[in-house]
Parts: C-alpha cells; structure tokens; sequence
C-alpha cells in the first residue's frame, strides 16, 4: 500500500493554497514529496515534506 499525504498545497496556476490527498514518493535525491491534482483546475500539485 502505498503511503499518502493530506494538507495544503500551492497551486502555481491557481496561484492559491489547495486542500488535497496526494502519494508520498521518494526522488532521486531521497526528498519525501507528495504530488496530487488541484481539484479546481487539475494541474499536478507537488509538496517537499523533507528527507526520507
């Protein structure tokens, strides 16, 4: 099961703070981030939680 994030994050085209459920995933650099989809205007959102 994969692990999931819910709080605030900033959508650019929006350019206001949204409220959503997105998957915790791990890049290249071993950053924890949680991307989910603005439920206004479906752009991908993305937040930096810190190191895994």
């Amino acid at each position: 099961m994969a692990e999931s994030w819910s709080g605030e994050f900033y959508c650019v085209k929006c350019k206001e703070k949204r409220e959503a459920t997105g998957e915790v995933k791990v890049n290249d650099k071993g950053t924890k981030m949680a991307k989910a989809v603005c439920p206004v205007c479906g752009t991908n959102l993305n937040r930096i939680l810190g190191k895994a």
